[in-house]
């Protein structure tokens, strides 16, 4: 958001002016092209020459927290006042890359999904798939029989990686008494969500009530989106936020690490929200909207 004395013609502001744009994803369709430029010239943002796009734009990878990765480069990007960029956009987006259930590996599709979350900064005062080298890409991402009899466990039990709840405990942890904060000082919790049972049981560990961390929890609805795990529960948490809630968002990605940030709700939402009518609730409960199944949309994108 732009400080309280500038002026734009719309409580928004128009695509022309986001100067660059991260995109985080484990899944990119391409052996080389990135999706960044993609996702730049269908939204035309930054300046347009004819058919060409003047925004910066490249895409990060590491696991699920390719996109929260960005979060603090992007903030940085814009308070650097050289950059000339006043706006910078990061998205995370992920087509899940489950095997069928009847496969091996295919536990994982009992919980996945695939979307994209984004998110705009301004100017205020553990699974690898082969893609390249001598030997075939694999379609569906390959585990080790560790990895896999931990996803057997989760799917059993709920239990799960041991490494998940290390990173988001410590990173969470570590931010929290970095800012001297308490638990009731947090209005709001979000963490990576690849199921609905880890980041209810993060939560709980870390302290917080179902108040502060419920509004977050998306899973159940549109599935793991991966790299837009962490952003579809930011989004929807500050679809009901107000102004001076503080937010901790966590994010995890494979590999292992973590993200943690300290987020304060400004006075602007209340002008922006309105201008918002395709909320996270909206886009879950509308009836008319349908999404094509998983197993539909994995047939369709295969050509079968």
């Amino acid at each position: 958001m732009k400080p309280e004395n500038s002026h734009l013609s719309t409580p928004g502001f128009p695509s022309s002016q986001i100067g660059k744009i991260y995109v985080g994803s484990e899944s990119n369709p391409y052996a080389v092209k990135p999706i960044a430029s993609k996702a730049a010239q269908v939204l035309r943002l930054g300046e347009e020459d004819e058919d060409v796009q003047g925004v910066d734009a490249v895409d990060t990878e590491f696991a699920c927290k390719a996109a929260t990765s960005m979060f603090k480069d992007a903030v940085s990007l814009v308070g650097y006042p050289k950059s000339n960029v006043d706006y910078a956009m990061v998205t995370g987006t992920d087509n899940s890359q489950a095997a069928p259930r009847d496969c091996p590996g295919g536990e994982l599709d009992l919980f996945v999904g695939y979307g994209a979350a984004s998110s705009c900064s301004a100017n205020t005062t553990s699974s690898p798939r082969l893609k390249v080298g001598t030997r075939a890409p694999q379609i569906h991402p390959i585990f080790g029989e560790e990895t896999a009899s931990l996803i057997r466990a989760m799917v059993e039990d709920s239990r799960g990686t041991p490494a998940y709840f290390k990173h988001v405990r410590k990173s969470s942890k570590k931010l929290m008494e970095k800012l001297n904060l308490k638990n009731t000082d947090v209005d709001h919790f979000v963490a990576h969500q690849p199921n609905v049972q880890f980041p209810i049981r993060i939560a709980k560990e870390l302290g917080f009530k179902e108040d502060q961390y419920m509004p977050m929890l998306q899973v159940a609805k549109f599935g793991n989106t991966y790299s837009g795990a962490s952003p579809v529960g930011l989004a929807a948490v500050l679809d009901v936020a107000e102004p001076n809630d503080r937010i901790l968002m966590t994010s995890y990605g494979s590999g292992a690490g973590s993200d943690a940030y300290s987020l304060i709700v400004t006075q602007q939402i209340l002008e922006k929200r309105p201008n918002q009518k395709l909320t996270v609730k909206y886009q879950a409960e509308n009836p008319f909207i349908e999404y094509v199944d998983y197993t539909t949309y994995r047939r369709l994108k295969t050509g079968m």
